[in-house]
């Protein structure tokens, strides 16, 4: 059953992160700037304190009528943050973050932050699972193995 050390050693473990004190402003141009969703808010010593997405962005700056510039990030971060292990099994992984609606999965535990699973990392993991299990059976009932 494949986990989510299986996402992660495709992807990579790379961490997008800002600190609490960043304003909303600041921490919008990171996420502009490296192409991602959301980002993890670590202290100084990288301990997770929360994730801060475009969602929050909308719901809790924009409607808000809150001032990018600045609304340190700390006060509209998600704090509560759902995360799961490197050897949680994908299927339990995509349950969390379909019935909690959320999209950003970080892997922690209580002294590491191994990396971030996105909603879009599972569908793209599950993809090429079946694209090569129909290559697998179609090698298998045609003869072209």
């Amino acid at each position: 059953m494949p986990t989510v050390r299986d996402i992660l050693a495709r992807k990579g473990t790379a961490v997008v992160s800002i600190l609490p004190t960043a304003t909303v402003l600041q921490a919008a141009e990171l996420m502009n700037e490296r192409g991602v969703g959301g980002l993890l808010i670590v202290d100084e010593g990288k301990n997770l304190l929360g994730v801060f997405t475009e969602r929050d962005i909308l719901r809790r700056v924009v409607v808000g009528g809150r001032d990018p510039k600045e609304t340190p990030v700390a006060e509209v971060m998600t704090r509560d943050v759902i995360t799961c292990l490197p050897n949680t099994k994908i299927d339990e992984c995509s349950a969390v973050m379909t019935t909690r609606r959320i999209r950003h999965l970080p892997v922690a535990d209580e002294q590491t932050v191994y990396g971030v699973v996105t909603i879009g990392d599972m569908l793209a993991f599950r993809v090429a699972e079946h694209e090569s299990t129909i290559q697998y059976l179609n090698g298998y009932m045609f003869g072209t193995r």
